[in-house]
């Protein structure tokens, strides 16, 4: 006599989905346990005419906790994000949000004028202005048409 099973084809799934994350990653792999992955912030990094302008995804961390620096045309970004105290008496279910210490090495297209970087911060987003040396913009060249 044949015996009944009850379906799950969500479960099932899920298990084709581990098993996948498994043989990509390797066996110890599993998204819940990132503990040993180093947060890194999106940066955007863009140029006008006359700057270079890089914007970096840094929510949670003060801006006392980060330190920008210009050494060789390459600006470095390091900060650190902290843990709540309050967080620590809680048992969590999932932690998926990073902390810890994180830094960004970005070289840049141009030289810059040091003397006039400016650095804002607004709702979780660092922008850093680097105006561009005179010599560095664009020198636009009219093109004589002879007759």
């Amino acid at each position: 006599m044949a015996e009944l099973m009850v379906w799950r084809p969500i479960q099932e799934l899920k298990k084709e989905m581990d098993r996948i994350w498994q043989e990509f990653f390797g066996k110890g792999f599993a998204p819940e346990k990132w503990e040993g992955i180093e947060w890194v912030p999106a940066v955007d990094v863009s140029e006008t005419d006359d700057a270079v302008i890089v914007k970096v995804d840094v929510p949670g961390v003060k801006p006392e906790d980060m330190e920008i620096s210009l050494v060789d045309n390459v600006l470095v970004i390091k900060g650190e994000k902290k843990r709540e105290e309050e967080e620590k008496k809680e048992n969590f279910y999932r932690m998926e949000r990073f902390y810890g210490s994180f830094m960004r090495s970005i070289q840049l297209p141009c030289e810059v004028e040091v003397d006039k970087i400016e650095a804002n911060y607004k709702d979780g987003v660092l922008k850093i202005i680097l105006p561009k040396k005179p010599e560095e913009k664009k020198k636009v060249i009219k093109i004589n048409v002879e007759k």
